[in-house]
């Protein structure tokens, strides 16, 4: 239900951005999301309002810990069918350009350290902000090792100087809070 979908995501993008978000993020990967969502906020005067697209969201198993904790795993199928086969890198271009031709404003690519090739072909085809995501499993993959006594907790650090490196000119990474409070 695709079309009626995009109505109900440019309703959800209006209200974040009337309630004072700087930047809406879909996640949905809904066809024409990102044209739906901007027509919205423009026609009601949120010119300046980002679209940071989840243009390359990949079907990964590193979402399984976050998953786990919500009560989000799948009670039947799966999400491949609108998450990107992981061995696809040219879909992702595909997807962002279209996301890009529709008015995204910033890229996301999801999870972020598999990615790293992606993320590096995303900001140099389209020369524009790209952000990644490194997601609950990255995350818990680093804690349990850094717990666990088999890495430092220098690899946080590795691990984001990684991201950045290959072209992510945002982190979004749930090791922020120790990494802000300088705890890497």
């Amino acid at each position: 239900m695709n079309d009626e979908t995009l109505n109900y995501l440019s309703k959800i993008a209006l209200s974040h951005a009337e309630s004072g978000a700087d930047v809406v993020a879909p996640s949905d990967m809904m066809d024409g999301r990102v044209a739906a969502i901007r027509e919205t906020l423009d026609l009601n005067g949120n010119y300046d309002t980002l679209i940071m697209s989840y243009s390359a969201k990949y079907a990964s198993s590193f979402y399984a810990p976050f998953r786990d904790a919500v009560c989000s795993a799948p009670c039947f199928g799966d999400r491949k069918t609108y998450q990107m086969n992981p061995s696809n890198s040219q879909e992702a271009l595909r997807e962002t350009r279209m996301d890009i031709d529709e008015g995204a404003d910033i890229i996301m690519v999801k999870p972020a350290m598999p990615y790293l090739d992606i993320i590096k072909m995303v900001k140099d085809e389209f020369k524009m902000p790209v952000a990644a995501y490194q997601v609950s499993g990255e995350y818990s993959m680093l804690r349990a090792g850094i717990d666990s006594g088999y890495l430092t907790s220098d690899s946080i650090y590795e691990s984001l100087m990684s991201i950045k490196r290959a072209g992510a000119d945002l982190i979004i990474t749930h090791f922020a809070p120790e990494f802000l409070e300088g705890c890497i």
